[in-house]
Parts: structure tokens; sequence; C-alpha cells
């Protein structure tokens, strides 16, 4: 018993040091952006990771290279996920875009965390590949982007759901709400 303690102890430890260290690693980004008016490269994405994960029951891959990031538990079994970020540092400055689809990979769901100037998530939206595929598909023709798996945040918001807030939670889906306007 005294062995199970232990391994019990050192999982909650890793946790809080992991939470703890995104925690930093959030401070850090944003005094940094602050000072110097840039961005630290990669921090947005493994703090996206990080609070998809928790936030939506998704278990990280050990090789993300396969073109998912996590696998989901719950109501998200087995799916495998791609988690994108963006910060969103000025909601009336329009054109921000999400990082490039990995659509010649394996995957099921794209989920997309939205920080603030705090490197803090205020949204998590998630879509099925399908969608994905077909919004691109819609533009093809017209755009170069869509061709190589780009879109817009504003484009992405209309297509998926909006499955977390840090004042509702994970919204279950009889409270998700459309976000399809004219």
């Amino acid at each position: 018993m005294q062995l199970n303690s232990e391994i019990q102890r050192e999982a909650d430890l890793s946790i809080y040091s992991v939470n703890k260290l995104i925690a930093e690693a959030r401070r850090i980004a944003a005094d940094y952006r602050r000072a110097t008016g840039k961005t630290l490269s990669g921090v947005s994405s493994e703090i996206a990771l990080h609070d998809a994960c928790h936030h939506l029951d998704l278990e990280l891959e050990k090789e993300p290279v396969s073109g998912f990031d996590a696998v989901g538990h719950g109501k998200r079994d087995g799916q495998r996920v791609q988690i994108k970020a963006r910060a969103i540092f000025d909601e009336k400055k329009g054109g921000q875009r999400i990082g490039q689809l990995k659509l010649d990979k394996e995957w099921d769901l794209l989920v997309l965390v939205l920080l603030n100037e705090d490197f803090e998530s205020f949204e998590i939206y998630e879509a099925d590949r399908q969608s994905i595929e077909e919004a691109l598909n819609e533009n093809s023709s017209s755009s170069a982007r869509s061709k190589r798996g780009a879109m817009s945040v504003a484009r992405f918001r209309n297509i998926g759901h909006l499955v977390w807030t840090p004042e509702e939670g994970e919204v279950e889906d009889d409270e998700v709400w459309e976000n399809r306007g004219g």
C-alpha cells in the first residue's frame, strides 16, 4: 500500500507542478509582451494544449507528430483532437488567423483555444473534421489560404461551436448556442 500512495503523491505533485509552470508561463508571456510588444514563440500553443486537456477531458498524445495533439475521454472518447491556439489582444482588430491545419493527417476534431492579453483562456471552440473540410472547400476556388488549410478565427467561430468558457465551464450539448449568423 505504501508504494501506491507514493505513486499517487508523485502523480499529484507532477500535475501540480505542470499547473504551476503553466501559470508562470502565462505571467512571463504577458509581461514580455507588455515590455516588448512581441509574443514569445510557442508559449500560446503550450498553454492551449494544457488548457484544452484540462477543461475538455483530453489526454495529450505522446507522439504529436501523428497529426493530432490529444485523445478524448468522456463525451469525446477516442476522438483524435488537433488543438490550435490564438491570443486575441484586441477584439476589435479583425483578420486573426489560426495556424495551418494538418489536413493531410488523421484527426477527428479541431479545438481552438482563445487566449486573452494575460494568456488566460477565455473561450474554447470545437468543430469536427467534416465541417472544417466543407468550409475550406467552399472557399478553395477563391483562396490560396483555404487550399493550404488556413482559416480565420472568425470563420472557425462560425462553423464550430463554443464548448468552454471560464464562467460556465464546459458547455453541455443542450446549452450549446448556435453561432452561425447570416
